[in-house]
């Protein structure tokens, strides 16, 4: 009986090993040598060169929506009727509340990418949609001004109090773009002068000058903060040619690098508190993707030979190195960007997708090297725009965490600002770079094409 149950066994082994293998081998009428080398992969985002037109497509959706969504009104909050005459504007208006803020930091970052987007497709409802808007606040600013006390509550009021870098920088940057290029009216420079006062004399600082926030603990970095309050003053100096704000930004990005990135891993850890004697490394995938947008917008604008530029162009390749190494086979990122097992993430991607791209075009990163995993990033990042022009798979607000499931179980939404304008950056650079270069497959892979 012993026996009979042992031959049985093997018996059984023997059809369990036999049934695996055929299922990793296939009929030998149906496959040959020849043939196998050429098969077609099974992957899970779009595989290849993406084509102008289509990026465009998806563009003009995230566009349309956001048109719908935010449009620039002002209401009578007790009535809910529209005021549109503004000398007509008393202590019961308020601007109407669409999908999104239209003075928020995620909004300063859809700005300047809608600024890029009319640039790369040739498109003026791009830069309507931010320019109508920037000249909204600048209109609608001093008539609130005059009319409210300032309190938490009054309209506008991160745009005429600030209260933190997240009142300012982003929307500040976006502004002096297109004040650069002409685009909106002149009673926009009082706004920009005010965001640039906060950050450049306001904002909290520790000793060596590092911008700074007492929450959650008393003394500490936010690496946001790189990308908060440094491009706009980068930018700043590039509209006045006053170098102490070049000199700023120079500062800022190399003392919070010294603080926050592992130069092993090529990535930044989140925060950094002074009174911390170890300190947590969660490499927040879209916090990187603020640090290494900071240093793309300021050696945009920094002079080629200005001092500390060459610190930061070094930082830059080697954050895009390291953020490379932490691609996954999909094309997005981790949550977490060394934790494979947190949720793929679409704003980080996004981020990462136009810093990469816009390296490439502007001759920092090998075209070789880093142009096909920007386009698989891309077609990874188009699959998240919906029909209707939303974008899914985006972290939502995120505040500071010193454990990992905090930032492992944050919520994804739609409604969650932050995804839009990286979107539109993204997509507008890619266009720039497949107009700059040619990609095809070679020996089934994307390369670049010589």
């Amino acid at each position: 009986m012993i026996n009979l149950f042992k031959k049985s066994l093997i018996l059984l082994a023997f059809c369990v090993s036999n049934q695996v293998f055929s299922q990793v081998q296939a009929p030998a009428s149906t496959l040959h040598s020849e043939s196998l080398h050429t098969a077609k992969p099974d992957y899970p985002t779009p595989y290849g060169s993406p084509k102008i037109e289509e990026v465009k497509q998806v563009l003009g959706k995230v566009r349309g929506y956001l048109d719908a969504v935010t449009p620039t009104k002002v209401i009578n909050k007790i009535t809910q009727e529209e005021i549109t005459d503004f000398s007509k504007i008393d202590t019961n208006a308020t601007v109407y509340r669409g999908d999104f803020s239209l003075t928020s930091y995620e909004w300063g970052v859809t700005y300047a990418a809608m600024l890029a987007a009319g640039k790369a497709t040739g498109d003026p409802l791009f830069t309507q949609y931010a320019t109508q808007r920037m000249n909204f606040l600048a209109d609608l600013a001093p008539i609130i001004k005059s009319k409210f006390k300032i309190a938490p509550t009054m309209p506008l009021r991160q745009v005429l109090s600030p209260h933190a870098l997240d009142d300012c920088g982003a929307v500040c940057t976006a502004m002096i773009k297109a004040s650069r290029d002409g685009l909106v009216k002149n009673s926009v420079r009082p706004l920009i002068d005010n965001y640039i006062n906060y950050i450049y004399t306001k904002e909290y600082r520790l000793t060596d000058g590092t911008l700074a926030r007492n929450r959650p603990l008393p003394n500490t970095i936010w690496l946001d903060d790189m990308f908060m309050g440094v491009p706009a003053l980068a930018q700043m100096g590039k509209l006045t040619g006053d170098k102490k704000y070049y000199d700023e930004a120079v500062k800022q990005i190399l003392q919070f690098s010294k603080r926050m990135f592992n130069k092993d891993l090529g990535l930044f850890m989140h925060g950094w508190v002074e009174s911390m004697e170890t300190h947590p490394e969660f490499h927040w995938g879209r916090a990187n993707g603020w640090a290494i947008l900071t240093m793309v917008e300021v050696l945009d604008v920094l002079p080629k030979d200005y001092k500390g530029r060459a610190e930061i162009l070094a930082l830059y390749k080697a954050h895009a190195k390291g953020l490379a190494a932490q691609q996954t086979g999909t094309g997005f990122w981790h949550q977490l960007l060394d934790k494979n097992d947190s949720y793929l993430e679409t704003s980080a991607t996004a981020i990462y997708t136009y810093c990469i791209a816009k390296g490439i075009n502007e001759g920092w990163l090998d075209a070789a090297t880093y142009g096909p995993m920007t386009l698989l990033a891309w077609n990874a990042v188009a699959t998240k725009v919906t029909e209707k022009g939303q974008v899914e798979g985006v972290c939502v607000g995120t505040g500071m965490g010193f454990e990992p499931a905090f930032y492992y179980y944050r919520p994804v939404n739609v409604y969650a600002a932050h995804g839009y304008g990286p979107v539109l950056f993204a997509g507008a650079e890619v266009i720039n770079l497949l107009k700059n270069k040619k990609f095809a497959l070679n020996d089934s892979a994307i390369m670049l094409s010589k």
